[in-house]
Order: C-alpha cells, then structure tokens, then sequence
C-alpha cells in the first residue's frame, strides 16, 4: 500500500513536467564567421563555439534542429545534430512568421541558428517580448523560450565562450 501511494503522489508531482504541451526552444545566432566570402565558414573560435553549444544541449532534450542554408548556421548547428543524430531542417528567414507558428505546433524541443538580424525577430514573435537588437559582433546570446501551459517565458543566457581573436 505504501509503494502504491508513493507511486501515486510520484506520477502527480510528475505530470506537469510531462504534459505534452510543455517545450522549450532554443534559439542562436551562427557562430563567429570568417570574412572572406558571401557565404563563409566558421572561424576556429566560432568552430569551438558551436562544440560547447552542443555539449550545453546535450540534455536538453532536443528533437528538432533548424538552420538556415548558409553555411556558417548549419556550422554551427552540426555539433549538436551530429552528436544527437538529428537531421538539420532548413527553414526560410523571409518567412519568419510562419515559422514561429510551425515551431508552437509542433510543441517539442527545438534548437533554432539564425542571424543576427532574424534570431532577435523570431524570438521576439515566439516568445511576445521586446528582444534588443544583436551587433556583428555580438554571437554569446543563446534564448530559451520555455512554453508552459500555454505560456511563454523568455530567458536570455551567454555561452560563456570567450574568443581572443575574431576573424
């Protein structure tokens, strides 16, 4: 009778962590960039960046990464995809409203590379918060919009990655 209740308050203490309609995005710009082209690769700092982005994901419970098809976003999103074999979906920057609204009804975790001028606009429309404009030099800023019970909380945290050098 005791291992029944104990159960039993176990699975209700537990069931608001489980619904189904809690999720958590996550949301970056590309890591530091080269300069030498249209559509550059990664720095090796910005290479190192998109490492610990994944190893701060790891337990996050991500099951859908999105990146724009350039380069340096899939970049950095492939640390995380490869190590948790997710495919990486391509998602339009024009059309960032729909997206946001894919994003809400597919409820599940998600990280999301952008740039730094649609990363602050899509967190902005997920999340319904002001969200600051980001620098070209600016690539620290990872957003986690918590969506719970049909509430969104906005959280702006800082990859504590430091670069000596930006190229």
């Amino acid at each position: 009778m005791i291992k029944f209740s104990i159960l039993m308050i176990s699975s209700l203490l537990l069931k608001p962590c489980l619904a189904s309609d809690n999720f958590t995005l996550y949301l970056v710009r590309h890591a530091e960039k080269q300069t030498d082209s249209k559509n550059p690769a990664l720095t090796q700092c910005g290479k190192e960046r998109a490492k610990q982005l994944a190893t701060l994901l790891s337990t996050a419970n991500i099951k859908s990464i999105y990146s724009t098809s350039y380069q340096r976003t899939l970049s950095t999103a492939a640390p995380l995809s490869n190590a948790q074999k997710i495919a990486i979906k391509n998602y339009n920057p024009q059309q960032l409203e729909q997206f946001s609204l894919h994003l809400k009804q597919r409820k599940e975790n998600a990280l999301i590379v952008g740039h730094s001028n649609t990363t602050p606009q899509l967190t902005q429309l997920l999340s319904n918060h002001n969200v600051a404009e980001l620098s070209e030099k600016e690539f620290q800023n990872l957003y986690q919009i918590q969506f719970i019970e049909g509430e969104s909380l906005l959280t702006k945290l800082m990859q504590p990655h430091e670069c000596k050098s930006i190229k």
